[in-house]
C-alpha cells in the first residue's frame, strides 16, 4: 500500500500522552476480575496443602459423610499431569501432578481439594482431611541439592538433581591470558514472590449450549492455557473457552499453566457445575511460584585502564521442585547465560549456568526474567573494576559499552543489538544525578569530623531489555509452544467506529489506549470510538500471549499491518462516493479527502453495511473488516537499554538506607504514549527496589517457608518510593512498525544494581561493599562490623596465652 495515501493523523495517534481509556473503570470500582461474576450454583474450593516440604504421601483419609466433595489426584481420572519439555540436551523433566501424587515436594503442595457453597465451609472441610506423609530430607539450597543427588532426588527418575547444565565458550581462553587486571566477586540474589494485587483466580463451568467448557482465569496467556486445558483434560480446542477478564497485575506469575487452573476446569468438566478458586496471600506467599534466587561468581579479565576483554561466569539457579508449562525452568538459565554480557562490547565468554531442583515452588518468570539478576551481577562486577583499575564508574562503562557507531552489533552471545547510544544514557544519567555535586558534597563530609553518621553514595546500572522476541528464539529452547505470528481482526462499525480484536492481553500495561492509538494514526478514528477486545478465545485471533515484553511490538504491530489493510478498500469507496479518481484520494482526520471535497469514514461505512447502491461496481467484496499476522523482520527481539542512577545517604549508625533521588534514561525506540512508558517504568522501578531492599522468601532446614503473611514478607510502600525522574531518547528499531520496542520489564531490572553500588559507594572508605540481596539495615551493620574488625590490628599472643 503507497503510504503517501496516508496523511500522519496527529493529536491522539503514536507519541500522543493520551489518558489511559481503561482507567476510567477501574478508578470508579468498575472493573470485572474473576472474584467480582456471580453464578447460580457456584461452588468455592479449598485445598488441602502439604506441610512438609518432601515427603511420601502414603493414603489420604477423606472426613466421614463428606466424601463427594473431596478430590484427591486418584479420583481425577483424564486429567493429565503437567509436563513442560525443552529441547536443551542436558534438560530433565519434571512432571507436575495437579493434585499430589506419590509424594509431595515443596510445603504448600495442593494434597486434595473441597468444595463447597462457600470458601469458608469448603477450608473447613479440607481441614478434616488427613494425609499420611512420611516425610523425607528436604533439599532447601542449591549446594544441599547438588550434595545429595546421590542420596536423595527431588523427581527419582532423574540421574541427579540438576534440571539442566547450560555452557558457552567463546575466545575465553585467548583473550583472558592477555588480561593486566582481574577482578572476581561472588554475588548473590534472594528468592523472592511476585505479589500481584490479586493473586491467583479461576472459575470455570460448563456450557450445555454451545457444549463448551468455560474457563475465567486472571492469565495473561489465555490462548495458550486453552491449548494446554484441552491437551490435559482430553478435549477438543473448540469445546474449550477461555476468559481473562480483568487482571489485577501478573508480572509473569500468570503465564503458566498453574495446578489450580486444572483442578478446576477438571470439576467443572466432570460435574457440570461451575466451581471457582481464588488464591489469599498465604497461599500465595507459602505456595505460590517463586523467582530471582540466583548465585554468581564472576570474574572480568580486563587490560589496565579497565577496558574488558574477557568475563568468566559460574552462575547457580535455585529452580524450586517442578519446571512450569509452557517455558520450562530452562527460560531462567536460558535469559542467564545469554544476557549476563549486557550491553558491553568485549569478545571473550565462559559461561556456566547451572539450575537446579530443590523442595521449593517452582521458579516462575518474573518481570525482567534472569535480566535483574545479570544486571546486578554485571553491575556490581563494572564497579568493583573501576575500583580496582582507580577510574570513576560511569567512565569505566561508557568505555566498555557498545559504541553507537558500531550499531547494528551482534555481541559475544549472538543478540542483535539494533540501535542506540548506549554511552549517552550513562553520561546523561550523571548529569541528571548531579555526580560532580555529589563527589564534591562527599569530599566535604569526609573532611569534616562533626558530620555525624550520614554517609552520601552515587550508583549505576545499566542494561540491555531484549523484548519481542520470537521464533528462532524460542525454538532454540525447543519450549512447547513456540510463538510466531501475533494476529489482530479490525473491524469498522456501520457508524464509523472502529473495533479491535488481538489476542495478548493486559494485566496493566494499558493496551486498551496503545492499540487504539496506533488505529487512530493509520484510520484517523478518535480513539474514543476505538474498542479493543482482548482476554477471550472465543472472539479473539490466536497469540501465545502477553509475556516478554512483546505485546506492544507483536500485537501491535498486527493492529497497524490490518488497519493498513483497510486503507485501499476505503479510498475506493471514498474516492467513489467523491467521483474523484482513486489515486487523487487520500485517508486523513477520519475522512477520505480528494481536493476540497471530503467523505467520513462513517459514511463509507454506511454506505458497506446500510446503502449499499452507493458502493462502486468494483468493490472488494472484502468489506471493512480484516484479520492480519505480524512479526517483526528480525525475530531475535527488538533491544530496549537504559541506565539507572540512584543518589542513597547511608546512616551508619543504624544502617538505614535512603534514596535521595532516582533517575532513569530509557531508550525503547518510538513510544506509542509516552506517559504509559512513564507508568511502566514507575511501576517496574517500584519492584526493583523492593529486590534490592526488602524482599526475601526465606526457609529453614526443613524447608518451611518463613514468611507467610505481609508482617514477614517487606515490600516497598509509598514513602520507601523515591521521586523518579525520567528522560526519554527514542532510536527506532529498523524491525518493527513505528520503530516501537518493548520496555514493560526494564524498570525492575536495573535498581538492585544502582542502589546496591550506590551504597557500596558510601560506605567505599570503611572498606564494605555489600553484594548479596535484600540491603537490610543489619547487612549494612554487620558488613560495617566485618570490616572494622579487619582494620583492627591482630594482638600479639601473651606467654600466657602461649
Amino acid at each position: 500500500m503507497d503510504k503517501d495515501h496516508i496523511e500522519n493523523q496527529g493529536g491522539q495517534g503514536v507519541g500522543a500522552r493520551v489518558a489511559r481509556k481503561e482507567d476510567a473503570r477501574h478508578l470508579h470500582g468498575k472493573g470485572r476480575f474473576v472474584a467480582d461474576i456471580a453464578m447460580p450454583g457456584l461452588q468455592e474450593v479449598a485445598f488441602l496443602r502439604s506441610p512438609m516440604a518432601h515427603a511420601r504421601l502414603l493414603a489420604l483419609h477423606k472426613p466421614q459423610g463428606l466424601e463427594h466433595a473431596v478430590i484427591g489426584r486418584d479420583d481425577m481420572h483424564g486429567a493429565l499431569d503437567i509436563v513442560a519439555d525443552s529441547a536443551f540436551p542436558s534438560y530433565q523433566p519434571s512432571a507436575q501432578p495437579p493434585l499430589a501424587a506419590g509424594k509431595v515436594r515443596f510445603v504448600g503442595e495442593p494434597i486434595a481439594m473441597a468444595f463447597a457453597p462457600t470458601r469458608a465451609q469448603a477450608e473447613d472441610i479440607a481441614e478434616r482431611i488427613v494425609a499420611e506423609l512420611d516425610e523425607l530430607p528436604a533439599l532447601t539450597d542449591v549446594d544441599g541439592a547438588r550434595q545429595a543427588s546421590g542420596t536423595t532426588r527431588v523427581h527419582e527418575h532423574w540421574k541427579n538433581n540438576h534440571f539442566l547444565t547450560l555452557t558457552a565458550d567463546k575466545n575465553f581462553d585467548t583473550l583472558s591470558k592477555t588480561a593486566s587486571v582481574v577482578v572476581s566477586r561472588k554475588i548473590d540474589l534472594a528468592r523472592q514472590c511476585m505479589v500481584p494485587m490479586e493473586g491467583k483466580a479461576v472459575l470455570a463451568y460448563w456450557d450445555h449450549q454451545f457444549d463448551q467448557l468455560i474457563v475465567y482465569s486472571a492469565t495473561q496467556v489465555p490462548h495458550m492455557i486453552r491449548t494446554v486445558l484441552s491437551h490435559c483434560l482430553g478435549l477438543e480446542q473448540e469445546k474449550v473457552r477461555v476468559i481473562s477478564p480483568d487482571v489485577g497485575g501478573a508480572f509473569g506469575y500468570k503465564c503458566v499453566l498453574q495446578q489450580e487452573e486444572l483442578c478446576i476446569a477438571w470439576l467443572a468438566m466432570t460435574y457440570r457445575k461451575p466451581f471457582r478458586f481464588i488464591e489469599d496471600r498465604r497461599e500465595h506467599l507459602t505456595a505460590g511460584a517463586n523467582s530471582r534466587e540466583h548465585h554468581y561468581e564472576v570474574t572480568a579479565y580486563a587490560d589496565a585502564r579497565g577496558r574488558l576483554l574477557a568475563l568468566d561466569a559460574r552462575i547457580a539457579i535455585d529452580g524450586g521442585a517442578y519446571s512450569v508449562w509452557p517455558f520450562t525452568i530452562g527460560l531462567e538459565p536460558g535469559q542467564a547465560i545469554g544476557n549476563l554480557p549486557g550491553p558491553y562490547a568485549f569478545d571473550g565468554y565462559r559461561c556456566i549456568t547451572e539450575c537446579v531442583a530443590t523442595n521449593k515452588p517452582g521458579f516462575v518468570p518474573y518481570r525482567g526474567v534472569a535480566r535483574t539478576g545479570v544486571c546486578f551481577a554485571m553491575e556490581l562486577l563494572m564497579d568493583a573494576l573501576a575500583r580496582e583499575v582507580k577510574r570513576e564508574p560511569w567512565e569505566i562503562r561508557c568505555e566498555n559499552l557498545v559504541q553507537p557507531e558500531s550499531m547494528p552489533y551482534v555481541n559475544v552471545t549472538n543478540k542483535h543489538f539494533d540501535g542506540g547510544d548506549y554511552p549517552a544514557s550513562v553520561r546523561k544519567a550523571a548529569q541528571m544525578i548531579g555526580l560532580a555535586g555529589i563527589r564534591e558534597r562527599q569530599r566535604q563530609r569526609l573532611n569534616d569530623p562533626s558530620a555525624g553518621s550520614r554517609y552520601l553514595g552515587v550508583g549505576f546500572g545499566t542494561y540491555t531489555e531484549q523484548s519481542a522476541h520470537g521464533t528462532s528464539v524460542f525454538a532454540a529452547w525447543g519450549t512447547p509452544v513456540i510463538p510466531g505470528f501475533d494476529s489482530a481482526t479490525v473491524r469498522i462499525t456501520p457508524d464509523g467506529g472502529l473495533e479491535v480484536r488481538v489476542g495478548v492481553h493486559s494485566h496493566g500495561q494499558g493496551m486498551e489506549t496503545t492499540f487504539a492509538q496506533i488505529a487512530n494514526e493509520i484510520l484517523g478514528i478518535d480513539v474514543s470510538r476505538v474498542k479493543v477486545v482482548h482476554g477471550d478465545t472465543g472472539v479473539t485471533p490466536f497469540s501465545t500471549g502477553t509475556y516478554a515484553s512483546r505485546s506492544l511490538v507483536m500485537s501491535g504491530g498486527a493492529v497497524s499491518r490490518a488497519c493498513k489493510a483497510l486503507v485501499p478498500r476505503l479510498l475506493k469507496i471514498g474516492a467513489h462516493m467523491l467521483q474523484r479518481p482513486e489515486g487523487e484520494a487520500t485517508l486523513a482526520g477520519g475522512s477520505v479527502k480528494a481536493g476540497d471535497a471530503a467523505v467520513p469514514i462513517s459514511e463509507i461505512a454506511n454506505a458497506w453495511y446500510i446503502n449499499p447502491q452507493r458502493l462502486p461496481a468494483n468493490v472488494d467484496p472484502t468489506g471493512l473488516e480484516t484479520t492480519m499476522g505480524y512479526k517483526p523482520s528480525v525475530d531475535t527481539g527488538s533491544f530496549t537499554y537504559s541506565t539507572h542512577a540512584a543518589l542513597v545517604e547511608v546512616d551508619t549508625d543504624s544502617g538505614h538506607v535512603e534514596i535521595l533521588d532516582y533517575v532513569v534514561v530509557e531508550d525503547c525506540g518510538t513510544m506509542v504514549n509516552p506517559m504509559v512508558v512513564e507508568g511502566q517504568t514507575y511501576g517496574g522501578v517500584a519492584q526493583g527496589i523492593g529486590t534490592a531492599m526488602f524482599e526475601e522468601m526465606r526457609y529453614d532446614g526443613n524447608g518451611q517457608p518463613l514468611a507467610s503473611t505481609l508482617a514477614d514478607y517487606m515490600l516497598p510502600g509509598p514513602t520507601e518510593i523515591p521521586s523518579i525522574r525520567i528522560h526519554h531518547f527514542e532510536t527506532p528499531s529498523p524491525h518493527t512498525e513505528f520503530g516501537a520496542k518493548g520496555m514493560g520489564e526494564g524498570g525492575a531490572i536495573a535498581p538492585p544494581a544502582a542502589i546496591f553500588n550506590a551504597v557500596n559507594d558510601a560506605l567505599g572508605s570503611f572498606g564494605v561493599e555489600l553484594l548479596e540481596t535484600p540491603l537490610t539495615p543489619r547487612k549494612v551493620l554487620e558488613a560495617l562490623a566485618r570490616a572494622e574488625q579487619a582494620r583492627e590490628p591482630q594482638a600479639t599472643p601473651t606467654r600466657e596465652a602461649a
